[in-house]
């Protein structure tokens, strides 16, 4: 709540009220009473009978259209850059400028997901292929099947299941920790059941694993 003492009429109030803000909304910006806010008000209205009529004009007046020409603008923009550079923007990059048109499509990119894009963006953006997917998520799928790619060559090249500990090489060490981390999201329940039949398919007995040189167990 707003508790200081403001002289009544308070100058914020009224031109907030002059440019079309209602009694209420006024009165949640400022954490005040909206009977407070109405008492400034009727003293503003008094001290200058044009008021009224000023609020009506600006409450009533049209929209300003969205997406609007500045917005548009800067669409061709992010779409010309892409086009010209053959890659989206990232987010990452050195390049302010790079950066500021990777964080707008990010935006597009969340509204397009909530089904709120406007269809002005949406029939412009379509000009650029694969912008609505997240690039994260697709490099890590990608990677996914890269990894499996690669570990079935490993199996084929005649090697064991691959070790995550006291590996003999680089190559075992990466595949080892890539199918204990399968085999960990299998366990949870977290492993995409496309990506299990993947595994069942390629690398059979993936889940099982080592079965040589295993300590007997106690």
């Amino acid at each position: 709540m707003d508790r200081r003492l403001r002289r009544a009429p308070d100058a914020e109030w009224v031109l907030m009220y002059r440019l079309g803000l209602s009694r209420q909304r006024i009165a949640a910006l400022v954490r005040a009473e909206p009977a407070t806010v109405g008492y400034h008000l009727v003293i503003a209205r008094r001290q200058d009978p044009g008021l009224e009529a000023e609020h009506q004009d600006a409450a009533g007046a049209a929209a300003v259209p969205y997406p609007s020409p500045t917005d548009l603008a800067r669409m061709d923009e992010v779409i010309a850059w892409v086009l010209a550079e053959g890659r989206l923007p990232e987010d990452r990059s050195g390049d302010r400028g790079e950066r500021s048109m990777a964080r707008w499509l990010s935006g597009r990119r969340r509204e397009a997901a909530e089904g709120t894009l406007d269809p002005a963006y949406s029939a412009g953006l379509a000009r650029v292929p694969g912008w609505a997917e997240n690039r994260r998520e697709t490099e890590d799928e990608a990677r996914w099947h890269h990894r499996l790619a690669q570990l079935v060559d490993f199996r084929q090249e005649g090697n064991d299941w691959p070790r995550h500990k006291e590996c003999d090489s680089d190559r075992e060490h990466t595949l080892g920790v890539w199918i204990h981390t399968q085999r960990y999201k299998h366990r949870r329940g977290e492993l995409d059941p496309a990506k299990l039949k993947l595994l069942d398919d390629a690398v059979p007995g993936w889940q099982v694993g080592r079965t040589r040189g295993r300590p007997p167990r106690q």
